[in-house]
This record gives structure tokens, C-alpha cells and sequence, in this order.
């Protein structure tokens, strides 16, 4: 019964449409038809004329008439003619004399006798049909089910009841992250172990941190830790067209929880709904404000939600409200970073589940290779990787996938079909060795893993050099000017080897700009003094481009520190000049070589500068022993 049930309310509306569209298509045909009126004379005329083509007649005995209807020869598709004769016989007989003479068919129907209960229900069918659908859909939109239409209301919150079956196993790296959530986990379990002494255990935990770096993860981790209830839902679902529905739908969501409570409730990117109030060039945003209020009510106000907490996650903390941040709403924050070298292996290991990798694959090795890279980085290379094993018809994973599909990561695909010429091999060779061998001989430099020429995305090619050490909290001046002198090393490669100059480094000069702009404005690593003038901010809703930094100077000092970026610039530049003039043999053979090959890689770069200075070194020993 209740499959049937069901299946008759999923196509009733239907059915009954169609139905609605039927009769109107039929009272439309009528309305399209016309019907002319003859007089009795016009009609004998063209009786007698033979232009009449069809011919009903229908006795009417009550009204004592007789009805006549047809069409003329000249007459269109929908086009009639109808007239109205007295009920006698002579008139009938004379018409029908005539239709008899010119062969003429002539159809003769009952006579009705009274008003047609068929015709009443035709004429009502079209009102009852669009009155039957318009109460059905109301009653459809309305309803306390799932899915209505116009159930604004309701919390789009969804619950997942045991907590769902991530775990904290399921979780690499993030040691710290899940000490500090683990208190939420015993208080859920045993309430009681905290209100003994006291405690108050934190309201809401905001996870801060970069996209990709396992915020989402750790929510759930907790949830199914703690085996409780657990709702999550975006900060968008908040947000309507109507004003007031995002706060009715805070309040559902509260409602459902306190009947489920203990539990969880997990709020996903949640600057959606908790951005500044009254800031911006409009003033404030009603609907998204009465949101914020009503969140901010529900986690603090006068009625008590005991046994809820609110893990929320954001990588946007500089734009929520500070009412939103204080204790007794997010009382914690847990910074959740982008992972270290163990921590990415402990990631590559989750990830590396299930797929096949060749003896010659080491994670520990993909780990120190990848800094900077977020978990869902980490992912996607293994996806990526085993993606490409698939492609080439590979029965496992091996390290040309994993380097491939740690370049496609990085820059995109290669563009093996784009066509360069000679020229632009030969310019881009020196241009990246010029890079390379400011990595190579600058004694902070970064070490050289990859050199290539092939094009990918917007480049046309590119050096990979990563830290010797990875470190995460503070550089200093000189590793700064060291970084910027080996950006500029691929125009000073151009310009010494070259004789020209092209557009190849344009993204470089942006990069060392901005490190050398940022020692003098924000480090103070400069003559200027140790001054902060310029802080970045993305204001709430102007956006970066508009306020990109704040300004804490004058126009004198502006001019100052042009002056000081230019200064670090042409003693970084300088310098990069002097290193590879004094290297030009090396520059020329990893250009040779990398011209051959197309790609290079850190054990071939080992070799050729080991050859390189051991030439050099028995050539100085010569020179001196012939002196």
C-alpha cells in the first residue's frame, strides 16, 4: 500500500496537469472556431446556389425553432454558419427538397429535449481541474515533509545519527589539532567527569587554516570519536532571498539538536554567515545580519543549549564578527596548518591505500619533496598519478607517474604539441640553468630538483628548487635577498648569454618585488628602520582588489621606499650577474644538456656539477703547476 501511495503522489500532479492542459487546448480550439449568422433569406440563396457544402439540422421543440448549422464552399477550416427557422414542416420540406435535388447530405439529429448534464460537466471540468491542482500544490508546498517547496524555514542541516565512520585513525598527521579536541569527545561521553569540578567545556571550536588541510575531516573525526549525533551543514544554507528565513532556519536547527542533544554541530566555511556587521560601501546585508544575530542568540543567550557544541570551520578568521569570537560563543581556536615532511608522509600513507605502487616508490621521499603541499594536494598527486598509470596501460604506480603528475599539480599538462623553435629552446635553456646555478652556488640557496623546457600552462618551462631544510616560521634577511637574487638569475642568464631579453621572467620580477616590497614595508629588513608601513587586509567587502594594503605613510616616505626596493633589486640583480659570469661553464652545459634532454633531474644535475668542478679544480691545479 504504501509503494502505490506513493507512486500516486508522485505522478498525480502530472496526470492532473496534463488533464488541465487537455481541456484548455480543447476551449481553445473552440474559441478559435467562428461561427457566422445567416438570415433565412441568404441561407435559401445559397442553398439554391449549391454553395452550401455541409448541413445539420437539430429540432429544438421546447423554443419551437429548428437549428441550422454548416459551412459554405468559401468558408475556412474552423469557419460555420448557423441560423435559427420556426419549427414547421413546410420549411423543413422545402430545404430538404432542395439539399435532395443537389445531392447534398443532409444530417439530422434527436431533438435534446432538455439542458445536457454532459455539456455542464464540460463547462465546469476546466474550473474543477486548475482548482484540484491549485489546492494539491499548495498543500504540497506547505507540508511539514522533506522537500517542500515553500518550507523556507526548516534547517537544511543534515543528521547523521551515529556519528558517521570517520575516526581519528582516519585522520594523518594533526597530532596537536586532536589533543585539543579531544576534551570535546570525554565531555560528550561523561559530562559528568567536568561538571563535578566545574568546568565549563568550550560552546563552539573554530578550525582556522588553509583550504585542503583537513578542517572538514577533523569535524567529523570528533563525531564519530564521540558516537553522538551529528549535524553539519554549510554557511551558505543560512543564506536566503527572503529576510528572516535564515534565522528561522537557525532556530530549526537548534530545536532539532536539543532534542538530540548531547551532539554535534558542524558549520562549513562559515564567513559565509558570520562577517562583520555594518561594514562595507552598502552598509550591512538584512538577511545575513538577522542570521548572525540569531546564531549569536542560540550560542549565548538567555536560553541554554546545554550538551550542544559547534565546531565551525573557516580559512577566512580576519572577516568574522568579534561577537562571534569571544569567550563564551567560539571560546577555542585551533589553527590547523598546512602539514610537515612526517605528517605529509603519514597523509601519503592514508592516501596510498588501495592503490598499487612500484618497490621503486618511497613516500617519504614524495613527502620531502612536496612542502607546501595540503592534504588534499597530497590526494590529488596520488589520484593524479594512478590516473596516468591507467593511461599508459602501467600494472602499478612508479615514480615517472608520480613526477608527472606532481608537474600537471603544479604547472598542468605538457604541452608536447605546442611548437617551439630553436630559438626558444635555446633562450629558455639558458634562462632556467641561470636559475639553477644561482641555486647551486648561493650558499642559502634552495636545492635544484628538476630543470625543464617543455611548456606547461603559461610557462615554458621551469626549475624546480626546493628548501634544504624545510622550515615554516621565520627567515632571514639574507635567505630573503638569496631568494630574490635566484629569481632575477634567469634575465641575467638571458642578457649574459643571450645578448637579449625576453618576456619569459616577467613572473619572477613579480615574485622578487613582492618579497623585496615586503622587507622594506612590513620586515623593516631595510635603511627605513625597523617600521612596519604596510599591513595586507582584505577588508570585509570591498574585496583585495580594492584594499589590497593599508597605507601608514606619507607620500615622501612612498618615494623612500621605491627607492629602497629599486636598491634591492639592482644589488640582488648585480649579484646574480657576477655569480654566473664566474660560473659560465657551468650555465653552458646544463643549457646543453637540458636543450638535449628536455628534462633533467636532481641526479643529473649532481653529475654534471660534479664533472664541472672537478675539471675546474684540475685546471686550476694545472695552471698553478705551470706557473
Amino acid at each position: 500500500m504504501r509503494k502505490k501511495t506513493s507512486m500516486f503522489k508522485l505522478f498525480a500532479p502530472y496526470l492532473i496537469l496534463l488533464m488541465v492542459m487537455l481541456v484548455v487546448f480543447y476551449m481553445f480550439s473552440l474559441r478559435n472556431s467562428k461561427v457566422n449568422e445567416l438570415n433565412y433569406n441568404d441561407f435559401v440563396k445559397n442553398l439554391t446556389e449549391e454553395k452550401v457544402s455541409e448541413l445539420d439540422i437539430t429540432p429544438k421543440s421546447k423554443e419551437s425553432v429548428y437549428l441550422l448549422t454548416g459551412k459554405l464552399e468559401s468558408y475556412g477550416k474552423n469557419e460555420t454558419f448557423a441560423l435559427i427557422v420556426p419549427y414547421t414542416d413546410s420549411v423543413i420540406d422545402e430545404i430538404l427538397t432542395v439539399s435532395k435535388n443537389q445531392k447534398l447530405v443532409v444530417n439530422i439529429n434527436k431533438d435534446p429535449g432538455s439542458i445536457s448534464w454532459i455539456s455542464i460537466i464540460l463547462e465546469f471540468i476546466p474550473i474543477l481541474l486548475i482548482g484540484g491542482l491549485t489546492i494539491y500544490m499548495i498543500r504540497v508546498m506547505l507540508s511539514n515533509g522533506k522537500g517542500g517547496t515553500l518550507d523556507f524555514g526548516r534547517s537544511r542541516a543534515k543528521l547523521n545519527q551515529d556519528g558517521g565512520k570517520v575516526t581519528f585513525k582516519d585522520v594523518a598527521g594533526l597530532n596537536e589539532e586532536k589533543e585539543e579536541v579531544k576534551e570535546l569527545i570525554d565531555f560528550l561521553r561523561n559530562p559528568k567527569k567536568f561538571q563535578k569540578l566545574g568546568a565549563r567545556i568550550p560552546k563552539g571550536v573554530l578550525l582556522v587554516g588553509p583550504p585542503g588541510t583537513g578542517k572538514t575531516l577533523l569535524a567529523k573525526a570528533v563525531a564519530g570519536e564521540a558516537k553522538v549525533p551529528f549535524y553539519y551543514i554549510s554557511g551558505s544554507d543560512f543564506v536566503e532571498l527572503f529576510v528572516g528565513v535564515g534565522a528561522s532556519r537557525v532556530r530549526d536547527m537548534f530545536k532539532q539538536a536539543k532534542q538530540t542533544a548531547p551532539c554535534l554541530i558542524f558549520i562549513d566555511e562559515i564567513d559565509a554567515v558570520g562577517r562583520q556587521r555594518g561594514t562595507g560601501l552598502g552598509g550591512g546585508h538584512d538577511e545575513r545580519e538577522q542570521t548572525l544575530n540569531q546564531l549569536l542568540t542560540e550560542m549565548d543567550g538567555f536560553g541554554a543549549n546545554e550538551g550542544i557544541i559547534i565546531i565551525a570551520a573557516t580559512n577566512r578568521p580576519d572577516v568574522l564578527d568579534p561577537a562571534l569570537l569571544r569567550p563564551g560563543r567560539f571560546d577555542r581556536q585551533v589553527t590547523v596548518n598546512l602539514p610537515d615532511v612526517k605528517e605529509r608522509e603519514a597523509i601519503l600513507n592514508v592516501h596510498a591505500d588501495g592503490k598499487i605502487l612500484s618497490p621503486e616508490v618511497k613516500l617519504n621521499h614524495i613527502a620531502q619533496r612536496t612542502p607546501g603541499y595540503s592534504g588534499a594536494d597530497l590526494e590529488n598527486l596520488l589520484n593524479e598519478a594512478a590516473l596516468l598509470a591507467v593511461r599508459r596501460n602501467r600494472d602499478n604506480i612508479s615514480m615517472d607517474e608520480i613526477d608527472e603528475a606532481s608537474d600537471r599539480v603544479l604547472m598542468g599538462p605538457a604541452k608536447v604539441s605546442r611548437k617551439v623553435t630553436d630559438y626558444e629552446k635555446r633562450v629558455v635553456a639558458y634562462h632556467e640553468s641561470g636559475h639553477a646555478v644561482l641555486g647551486i652556488e648561493l650558499p642559502n640557496g634552495e636545492e635544484v630538483h628538476k630543470i625543464t623546457i617543455i611548456p606547461r600552462g603559461m610557462a615554458g618551462g621551469y626549475t624546480q628548487m626546493l628548501p634544504k631544510e624545510e622550515r615554516t616560521m621565520i627567515m632571514t634577511k639574507d635567505e630573503l635577498l638569496q631568494r630574490i637574487t635566484c629569481y632575477l638569475g634567469g634575465r641575467a642568464s638571458e642578457e649574459l648569454f643571450i645578448g637579449e631579453v625576453s618576456t619569459g621572467a616577467s613572473d619572477d620580477f613579480k615574485r622578487a618585488t613582492q618579497i623585496a616590497r615586503s622587507m622594506v614595508t612590513e620586515y623593516g629588513m631595510s635603511d627605513l628602520g625597523p617600521v612596519q608601513l604596510e599591513h595586507r587586509s582584505g577588508e570585509v567587502f570591498l574585496g583585495r582588489d580594492y584594499t589590497n594594503t593599508n597605507r601608514n605613510y606619507s607620500d615622501t616616505v612612498a618615494l623612500e621606499i621605491d627607492k629602497e626596493i629599486r636598491k634591492i633589486i639592482d644589488e640582488c640583480y648585480d649579484k646574480a650577474k657576477s655569480i654566473l659570469s664566474k660560473n659560465k661553464g657551468l650555465v653552458e652545459v646544463l643549457a646543453k644538456t637540458v636543450s638535449e634532454k628536455e628534462t633533467i633531474t636532481k641526479e643529473e644535475i649532481e653529475e654534471i656539477v660534479s664533472d664541472y668542478r672537478g675539471e675546474k679544480k684540475s685546471k686550476k691545479k694545472k695552471e698553478e703547476t705551470e706557473e
